[in-house]
């Protein structure tokens, strides 16, 4: 999606320790599209100037794939070029911006994925699959997993999804830490809007609602492909973490894969086999 809007100025701090969490723009595909690119369109979901999904490929009877962004709930980043490559594969895809945590603290960006789904239904789209990048992975997994999730998601793939923020905080705090990972404990915080380490009761439980697991719905739930690189700062156990969850619920449809290398999110895809896999994975799960 073309991002023209500015983000709001954070901390000189936040900003430069958070730099690292995950690059913008996201690396374009691999491989260019056949053929001219998919058209697209701009609509809005909601009042805010984030609330906007562009559509490629808009085609009746393709099945709907909706997109969400990393850069760790504060930035932009640019999924343009993935959205083509899915469109010109056989989707309508849905690229889907939400409030960053600038502009809203949690459950913000969940109301506007359950929004913006709402959105899609209504315009047509039907229950689209999902795929999510980093914090966008978060969102994806949060909306799967919340309430009866598989009534508005057919599925879900994330890849290097945060499904912990609490988690993410938790590793930001060690000695050994990187950079990745105290930048993202800071914008984990930003996205509670407290600190567990000082907040009360009420805090507290908006970390939990963060939680992707607290939700855990079993066979309600989407059925979902989980993605971490071996040295990913956000480390598989943020997904094994969910899966053991939905399958203790009841739902044994959760796949974590781990790819060898350190790439985080997006730049997963820039390998040939993980995009094949994912895009045969999202095939098949979006076929009515």
């Amino acid at each position: 999606m073309r991002r023209t809007l500015p983000v709001l100025a954070l901390c000189l701090a936040l900003l430069s320790s958070s730099a690292a969490v995950e690059a913008a723009p996201e690396p374009p595909p691999v491989e260019t599209a056949p053929g001219a690119a998919p058209a697209f369109s701009t609509f809005s979901y909601g009042k805010h100037a984030r609330q906007n999904i562009t559509v490629y490929g808009d085609r009746s009877g393709h099945p709907a794939l909706m997109i969400l962004h990393g850069g760790s709930w504060l930035r932009d980043t640019d999924w343009s070029g993935w959205a083509r490559w899915f469109a010109a594969r056989g989707f309508t895809v849905y690229d889907t911006d939400y409030r960053l945590a600038s502009d809203a603290a949690w459950p913000a960006q969940r109301d506007d994925v359950l929004a913006a789904l709402r959105w899609i239904k209504r315009r047509g789209g039907g229950t689209p699959v999902v795929l999510g990048s980093s914090a966008g992975g978060h969102l994806a997994v949060s909306a799967g997993a919340y309430g009866a999730g598989r009534k508005r998601v057919r599925a879900v793939a994330a890849l290097s999804p945060v499904a912990s923020p609490y988690r993410a905080w938790s590793d930001g705090g060690l000695t050994a830490a990187s950079s990745a990972q105290r930048g993202l404990r800071l914008a984990a915080e930003r996205l509670a809007g407290c600190s567990p380490a000082r907040g009360g009761q009420r805090c507290l439980a908006r970390w939990e609602d963060l939680a992707a697991k607290s939700h855990a719905s079993g066979k309600d739930d989407p059925p979902m492909l989980l993605t971490h690189s071996a040295a990913d700062f956000v480390p598989v156990a943020h997904s094994t973490d969910l899966a053991h969850a939905q399958s203790e619920a009841g739902r044994r449809d959760v796949t974590v894969r781990i790819e060898p290398g350190s790439a985080h999110g997006g730049a997963l895809l820039k390998k040939p086999a993980l995009a094949q896999a994912v895009l045969k994975w999202l095939r098949k799960r979006s076929a009515p």
